[in-house]
């Protein structure tokens, strides 16, 4: 149960991240990978500082910076590529 619940606070992040970033979603399948790899960054991330979420909104708030961290660094990637 925990898994789906982690799926679901995933696409969510995902689909936030994608709207804060570019302004629109991009799909449920790319929104579920960028949150489900976004919560790990950001935990990764935030464990550096000492941080650790707490409870749902915090894995949420987690997923969501990762995500729009990771969303960024592969439009600086895309962005170099096509230049």
């Amino acid at each position: 149960m925990y898994f789906l619940w982690y799926l679901l606070i995933g696409l969510v992040a995902g689909w936030l991240a994608n709207l804060i970033v570019k302004g629109s979603g991009s799909g449920l399948l790319v929104n579920l990978v960028v949150g489900v790899i976004g919560g790990l960054l950001g935990g990764w991330i935030f464990s550096w500082f000492g941080w650790i979420p707490v409870g749902t909104l915090g894995s949420l708030l987690t997923s969501i910076a990762g995500a729009v961290i990771l969303l960024w660094i592969v439009s600086l990637i895309n962005h170099k590529k096509n230049a």
